[in-house]
C-alpha cells in the first residue's frame, strides 16, 4: 500500500474498479485489462495518483474546475449548509434560501435580458430541459408546428436522449437509434478540418449560411431553435472564424427562431467573459449551464431563461410538467455560491481576458512551429493542437484517424500532464487559477510530449 491510496494499494483498487465500476465513454474490456488510473488527491491545478505521481490537470477535471482543486471555503460552505438543510425539493410551492440566493446571483451575472434559472444536476439534463422548453414555448405561443431544433455536426450537448440528439456526434447517434425526430444538423465552423480551401473569413460566412439554407429548406414556420456552443469543446476546441457569429446573429435577427447558447463549457470565465455568448456578442434566449457553476465540487446544472421565453412559458398560467428530484439542491447551491464568490473575489474572469489567457496563448501558439503540428489555436483558456503527418501538407490527416492523438495523450499522461485527445488533436482547458509559472510548465511539458510522440510515430512508420 502506498502513502497516497486511502485503503488499498493500486492493484487492489484497479481490480475492484474492474469488477464493479462501469466508466463513461469507455471500452471496458480494454480498460479493465489495462487498469484504471487511480486519482487520490488534488490541490490547485495538480492531481496525485495512487502511485504518488503528480499530474498537471490540463483539463480542469472535465472542463469544470475553474477555481482549482482543494478550495476549503467551498467545502466549508457545503458542510455548513448540510448541517442546516441537507436536502429538500423545490416542488410543491416550496423553496429554500440557497436556491433563492443562487438564482439572484446568476441573474445579476447573466445578460440583462436573462433573469431566471431552472435547475438540474448536469449539462446533459440542462439540454433535455431546453428541448422541452423550446417546444412547449412555441405551443404556448400558438405555433405548434415549430418543432425542429437545428444543431451542428460534431457539436456536443450531453449524452442523455435529447442531449445526444441535439449534439452532432455520429458515433453516439449509432447507439440507440438517434437522433430523435425533429432535430436537424448543419456543418460546423471547423476551418482547419473542413474549410481550408477558403480564407478563414470566407469560410466563417459560408458555414454560418448553412443555418440560413437549413431554415429555408425546412421552413421558418417549422424551425423552433438553433443550438450551438460558442466554441465546440468536446468536438475538438473548434474556434469559429471571426466572421461566423456576426453572420449567425444576422440570420437569427431576421427570423422568429430561438437561439440556445450552450454555456456548459464556455460559461463562468472560460473565454474571459462570464458567458461565451457575451464574448461573441450574441443574445441567447436560453443558456444551458453546468460545470464551472460549482467548479465541479458538486453536480449542478441549469437553464438560464430569457424574459422572452419566461413570458411565453411561465406567464401562461399553466404548469410546466418538468423537473428533477435535485433541482436547486441546497448543498449544490451553497457550493455554487461559494465558487462564484471566489471567481469574483479573485477577478478570475478578467484575469483570463487580460492576464493568464494572453500569457498562455502567446506560448501555446508557438507550438505550431513543431514538425508534428498543423495548427495551434486558443481562446481564453481553452486550446488545441492539430497533429498532422506532413507539415508541408497540414490539412491531410493521418490514415487511421485517432491513433496518433491517443499515442500523444498517453505520452502526456506519462510526462505528468492531462491533455485530452479528440481525433488527432490534443486539447487543454486548465483551471482559471493557472499561474504564469504553471503555464510555462504546461507548455514545456506539451513540447516534450510532442517531441516524444514525433519519435514514436516516425519509428512506427506513421511519419515519413
Amino acid at each position: 500500500m502506498t502513502a497516497h491510496s486511502n485503503i488499498y494499494p493500486t492493484k487492489a483498487l484497479q481490480e475492484l474498479d474492474a469488477a464493479h465500476h462501469w466508466h463513461p465513454f469507455s471500452d471496458m474490456k480494454s480498460l479493465n485489462q489495462e487498469g484504471s488510473r487511480v486519482i487520490t488527491h488534488a490541490d490547485g491545478i495538480w492531481l496525485t495518483d495512487s502511485e504518488g505521481n503528480r499530474i498537471l490537470d490540463g483539463m480542469a477535471g472535465l472542463w469544470c474546475v475553474q477555481v482549482g482543486h482543494g478550495r476549503k471555503e467551498i467545502a466549508d460552505a457545503v458542510y455548513k449548509q448540510m448541517n442546516e438543510l441537507s436536502y429538500y425539493n423545490t416542488f410543491f410551492k416550496t423553496t429554500h434560501p440557497p436556491a433563492i440566493a443562487l438564482s439572484e446571483k446568476l441573474a445579476k451575472l447573466a445578460p440583462d435580458h436573462i433573469n431566471r434559472v431552472f435547475y438540474c444536476s448536469s449539462g446533459s439534463e440542462a439540454n433535455d430541459t431546453v428541448f422541452r422548453m423550446v417546444r412547449t414555448y412555441w405551443d404556448k405561443m400558438g405555433k405548434p408546428d415549430k418543432k425542429v431544433i437545428i444543431g451542428r455536426w460534431n457539436g456536443y450537448h450531453g449524452s442523455t436522449l435529447a442531449g445526444t440528439s441535439l449534439g452532432g456526434m455520429k458515433g453516439m447517434h449509432q447507439q440507440g437509434d438517434l437522433p430523435v425526430p425533429g432535430v436537424h444538423h448543419i456543418d460546423q465552423p471547423y476551418w482547419f478540418g473542413e474549410g481550408h480551401e477558403m480564407s478563414p473569413e470566407e469560410f466563417g460566412v459560408f458555414a454560418a449560411r448553412k443555418l440560413e439554407e437549413a431554415i429555408d429548406e425546412l421552413g421558418e414556420d417549422k424551425v423552433a431553435a438553433f443550438i450551438a456552443e460558442p466554441i465546440q469543446g468536446a468536438g475538438g476546441v473548434i474556434i469559429p472564424p471571426e466572421t461566423y457569429w456576426p453572420e449567425i446573429r444576422r440570420i437569427l435577427d431576421e427570423r422568429d427562431i430561438l437561439f440556445v447558447s450552450d454555456e456548459v463549457i464556455c460559461g463562468f470565465g472560460r473565454l474571459g467573459e462570464w458567458f461565451g455568448s457575451t464574448h461573441y456578442g450574441m443574445k441567447p434566449d436560453l443558456m444551458p449551464i453546468a460545470k464551472g457553476l460549482t467548479s465541479g465540487y458538486l453536480p449542478m446544472g441549469g437553464v438560464m431563461v430569457s424574459d422572452r421565453v419566461t413570458e411565453g412559458l411561465m406567464m401562461s398560467g399553466e404548469e410546466f410538467y418538468h423537473g428533477y428530484t435535485y433541482s436547486g439542491h441546497p448543498a449544490c447551491a451553497a457550493a455554487a455560491l461559494a465558487n462564484l464568490e471566489i471567481i469574483e473575489r479573485e477577478s478570475l474572469v478578467d484575469r483570463v481576458k487580460t492576464d493568464i489567457g494572453p500569457y498562455l496563448k502567446e506560448r501555446w501558439l508557438k507550438l505550431a512551429d513543431h514538425p508534428l503540428i498543423g495548427e495551434a489555436r486558443m481562446a481564453g483558456l481553452v486550446g488545441a493542437l492539430e497533429l498532422v503527418p506532413d507539415k508541408k501538407n497540414p490539412h491531410r490527416p493521418f490514415k487511421d484517424v485517432g491513433t496518433a492523438g491517443t499515442i500523444c495523450r498517453d505520452i502526456s499522461f506519462g510526462n505528468g500532464m492531462v491533455m485530452r485527445a479528440v481525433r488527432d488533436s490534443l486539447i487543454i482547458s486548465p483551471p482559471l487559477v493557472l499561474t504564469h509559472e504553471e503555464a510555462d510548465i504546461l507548455v514545456k511539458t506539451a513540447e516534450k510530449t510532442l517531441d516524444e510522440t514525433y519519435q514514436v510515430l516516425k519509428r512506427d512508420g506513421w511519419i515519413g
